[in-house]
């Protein structure tokens, strides 16, 4: 057995070989062996390949190995990024820094012997690109883009309207896509009523809907059961049970007529999936988001909404209609009360309300 830690430049650089040009094959086996250490942590492929494809793209922007990287390569790259005409977001390009930092810091672990490999082979050995002094410090909470925001109640109206105008226009032309249309429909107005994001929309099953007996009214659709929520770096999906509320009770209607009346028509057979393709498969994230553009933009609907603001607008409107801060941070799935507060953005009426309340309590029912 290897008493090697997994990664380590004895494990990853062929032995007794001379390299004709080594400095390119030292660079590939330090991608391997970080590669196999992120493994290690259980660190799954989709988070470990854009790391070493941003490494990749570090090193080709320098045009030098990780062992010459200084400080001022990082500057640059990052300067680079952030100019241009799409530059970058401050919070991506913390994520740069990040993720070379971990690079770096992988290198200079003794553990690994790269120091020592680099020391004999090139005379010098990495050192920290980001320190305290040159990268992006967290100074806010939130950092994500500030267009993005809750749709209000006439603009979630208005978005459900456009999408079920989209079958009967799609018919009028002559057209294919009509099931689709009305499967888009169905599709955005539960991701409103569960407050549930893309990809676990997408991968939502029949047998994820379940009876509440708390609340029997709302039939087989009581609940709902996210087998896929969003997971930790490292960690597996998150799983949560999102109630039905009352104020959403309008989506048992929506989902019994796409079961019942609309879902046969795709001739699904024994698919589990909840959305299904008109070829049989399921319903990919791209696609739902394509569905939420063409209604907003058949809306009228400012451009810079995306899907992930009927998120924010189901946050948001659960703390209107009342609901304590901790249902609606479970009902969501957030790990902290801080991520669900970036989320919200409540009306100035409901502020009013709440200050009315506040000022009837403490001064009477005269205080005006």
């Amino acid at each position: 057995m290897s008493t090697h830690a997994l990664g380590s430049a004895k494990l990853v650089l062929a032995q007794n070989v001379v390299h004709i040009d080594p400095a390119p094959a030292v660079f590939e086996a330090m991608k391997e062996g970080w590669a196999r250490q992120q493994s290690a942590r259980f660190l799954r492929a989709a988070s470990i390949t854009p790391r070493l494809r941003l490494i990749e793209r570090f090193g080709e922007f320098t045009g030098q190995y990780p062992w010459q990287w200084t400080p001022a390569e990082g500057e640059a790259f990052i300067a680079h990024l952030r100019g241009g005409a799409k530059p970058i977001q401050m919070s991506t390009a913390r994520t740069y820094e990040v993720t070379i930092g971990l690079f770096i810091e992988y290198l200079m672990d003794s553990r690994y012997g790269w120091t020592e490999v680099c020391g004999e082979r090139f005379g010098e050995g990495p050192q920290a690109v980001f320190h305290e002094g040159n990268s992006v410090l967290h100074t806010i909470e939130y950092e994500g883009d500030p267009r993005r925001r809750p749709l209000d109640y006439d603009e979630v109206q208005a978005l459900f309207d456009a999408a079920d105008a989209r079958p009967a226009k799609i018919r009028g032309q002559g057209r294919k896509g009509v099931l689709a249309a009305l499967r888009d429909a169905a599709v955005l107005k539960t991701i409103y009523a569960y407050g549930t994001r893309r990809t676990e929309s997408s991968r939502v099953d029949l047998v994820d809907f379940r009876r509440n007996r708390k609340a029997p009214r709302f039939g087989n659709y009581g609940s709902l059961m996210v087998r896929f929520g969003k997971a930790s770096k490292g960690a597996p999906a998150k799983r949560r049970t999102v109630l039905t509320v009352p104020e959403m009770d309008w989506v048992v209607g929506v989902l019994q007529e796409w079961l019942s009346e609309i879902r046969p028509h795709f001739a699904p057979g024994r698919h589990p999936a909840l959305w299904v393709t008109e070829r049989v498969g399921r319903l990919s994230p791209r696609s739902i988001n394509e569905a939420f553009v063409n209604a907003r933009q058949a809306a009228g609907l400012d451009e810079d909404l995306d899907l992930h603001c009927l998120r924010h607008s189901y946050i948001t409107h659960l703390t209107e209609f009342g609901y304590p801060a901790r249902f609606v941070q479970e009902q969501v799935g957030h790990s902290h009360a801080s991520t669900t507060a970036i989320y919200m953005g409540v009306s100035n009426e409901y502020r009013n309300k709440l200050l009315e309340a506040s000022m009837k309590a403490r001064l009477g029912e005269d205080w005006e």
